[in-house]
């Protein structure tokens, strides 16, 4: 199936699961996850009318960003390490896995040094499972009091990975439990500003995301295929 034609189904079905839910398909934004494809591939991508890309490993994505002369949207979207920050600051608008206190801070000296904002998810571990990266809900609050001090990074809502599982409906607990967390911390009014964004489904799972309320979806090779780099 051709890029174009894979776009157009990934549309389709979201705009089926908005329809389930009584949301509009402008409410949920597509990353385009590219880190298994080339500068070429990723080129494509952009020129079909993807503007968001995801990338998780500095190493690979800051070539491909200089390759392609910082077109696009860029999304960091893994564990990043905080001695990375240096090399992502300036380039990436978004990173979705602020994890932990200390990256936070980092981030905050980067951006400051380098004269950017930069706008974060918060990273939570709703399923509690071990080898999944985040803080527990019952952290978000206390993170995000510290957050609200910030000058350059602006946390813009939640993010989650829910279980691998072969039936997407079993990941359904985990994306409300995300979605009923935020409107929780809005409705307390913690960190001062509401946090609007939920960052979750992926390739299996997407449409139970956004049907529970996902602003953005993470979608690899079922949009933009496997041409290895």
């Amino acid at each position: 199936m051709a890029l174009e034609q894979r776009l157009q189904h990934v549309r389709e079905r979201i705009a089926a699961a908005c329809a389930r839910s009584g949301r509009l398909p402008e409410e949920v934004g597509i990353v385009a996850v590219t880190k298994y494809v080339s500068a070429d591939m990723t080129r494509q991508i952009l020129e079909s009318g993807i503007t968001d890309i995801g990338e998780n490993r500095p190493g690979v994505a800051v070539p491909k960003w200089e390759a392609l002369e910082g077109q696009g949207v860029w999304h960091f979207i893994g564990h990043l390490q905080s001695r990375k920050v240096k090399d992502i600051i300036g380039k990436f608008q978004y990173i979705h896995s602020l994890d932990r206190w200390s990256l936070a801070e980092e981030l905050e000296k980067r951006a400051t040094a380098a004269g950017t904002e930069v706008k974060a998810f918060l990273q939570v571990n709703v399923s509690g499972e071990a080898s999944k990266q985040g803080i527990a809900p019952e952290e978000a609050e206390s993170f995000l009091r510290e957050a609200a001090k910030l000058q350059r990074v602006s946390v813009i809502g939640l993010m989650t990975m829910a279980p691998d599982c072969d039936d997407p409906e079993e990941t359904r607990p985990v994306f409300r439990g995300l979605r009923e967390l935020r409107d929780k911390l809005n409705a307390t009014n913690v960190y001062g500003k509401p946090l609007t964004e939920l960052s979750m489904g992926m390739s299996g799972d997407f449409e139970v995301a956004v049907e529970e309320g996902a602003t953005w979806v993470r979608l690899g090779t079922l949009l933009v295929g496997g041409e290895q780099i």
